[in-house]
């Protein structure tokens, strides 16, 4: 029978026992006598080359200072527990589950993406890898669906970081027959008595979060680090889309990028808004119409210039623009029927 990579609180599985049954073992690293005991801050950042995950992480993401400032924090406290160790100092395994709150599109899935890869290069987790799930994945629709379906779950995230967007549905207690109570059970043991091969970080709103914990106060009890994700400014919109364009060997025209400034003015007041999300989903949409204004000039010789540049045009045939001049003419229109009647 094969052993399960998760454990069941009051079991274990062994090395041994992995080998024989066929299960994924982390490979092990470089034996003590191979790495020299780090004895500064510097050699623990050599040794792990975490600083260069966090500089990807800066160069990766726009703004979000509270957020990368306290990811730092967080390094900073686990590289000196491995110089505590390395000192023979008591440096127990910190508890790392987290919570990211703010809108969608902050950057919450790949701030985890790279918080799996710095307490992979420190030692604290075996694999570094992100399983990224939602409710669906973890709550059945029957009796004795959950719990198979979480465990599935927790035995591909064994040795990385499970991701739980929208974690706050995994509650829902207006519906007696709801499963997701038996999923929350199943990760509080696991997150308790395996802390030291899962990190777990719960995502979504903010007030729902807070909700979600009020009602679970054994979920909020195990969470050590809060991170909460602001909005981005038009400015850092800007920037993202810069950043957006060029990755897809694209830029803006003369005009252009003021004229998708003026658009997120005006998206920005409009309901659902998704941050660098709704960026890029406006860039999708400049960028279909920038094809089909090339593609009707079939005999047009069009040079790379023509092909990766989005023209003011592209932007402003949006429909922001159109119900604005509409909302304009509507009052005058109105006036007129007024004095007509």
């Amino acid at each position: 029978m094969t052993a399960p990579l998760y454990r069941i609180p009051g079991a274990s599985v062994h090395t041994a026992d992995k080998v024989q049954s066929g299960g994924d073992v982390a490979t092990p690293g470089p034996t003590l006598a191979a790495i020299p005991v780090p004895r500064t801050v510097a050699d623990v950042l050599a040794q792990s080359q975490v600083e260069t995950v966090m500089d990807e992480l800066d160069r990766e993401l726009v703004g979000l200072a509270p957020v990368k400032s306290r990811i730092r924090d967080i390094a900073a406290l686990l590289v000196i527990d491995k110089l505590r160790g390395a000192h023979g100092l008591n440096a127990q395994h910190p508890s790392l589950h987290m919570c990211f709150t703010g809108n969608p599109g902050t950057g919450k899935t790949t701030v985890a993406m790279r918080m799996a890869e710095i307490l992979h290069r420190l030692g604290y987790i075996r694999k570094g890898h992100l399983v990224a799930v939602t409710r669906d994945d973890l709550v059945g629709q029957y009796i004795g669906h959950t719990a198979p379906k979480t465990k599935e779950v927790l035995k591909k995230a064994m040795g990385g970081v499970l991701f739980i967007d929208e974690a706050y549905y995994l509650y829902r207690p207006e519906n007696e027959r709801d499963y997701g109570q038996e999923a929350i059970e199943i990760l509080l043991q696991v997150m308790e008595n395996q802390r030291d091969d899962l990190v777990v970080i719960l995502a979504g709103y903010k007030d729902r979060m807070d909700t979600f914990f009020q009602s679970n106060p054994g979920m909020s009890s195990r969470i050590a680090h809060h991170l909460d994700f602001p909005d981005y400014d038009v400015g850092e919109l800007l920037h993202i889309a810069d950043k957006m364009l060029a990755q897809q060997q694209y830029q803006f025209g003369p005009g252009a990028r003021l004229a998708f400034d003026d658009y997120l003015g005006r998206r920005l007041q409009q309901p659902h808004f998704a941050n660098a999300r709704s960026v890029r989903n406006a860039l999708d949409r400049a960028r279909l119409r920038q094809a089909s204004r090339l593609f009707v000039d079939r005999e047009r010789t069009l040079t790379p210039a023509d092909l990766s540049t989005i023209e003011p045009s592209d932007i402003l045939a949006s429909r922001l623009f159109q119900t604005a001049a509409v909302a304009i003419d509507a009052p005058h229109e109105n006036t007129k029927a007024q004095r007509t009647a």
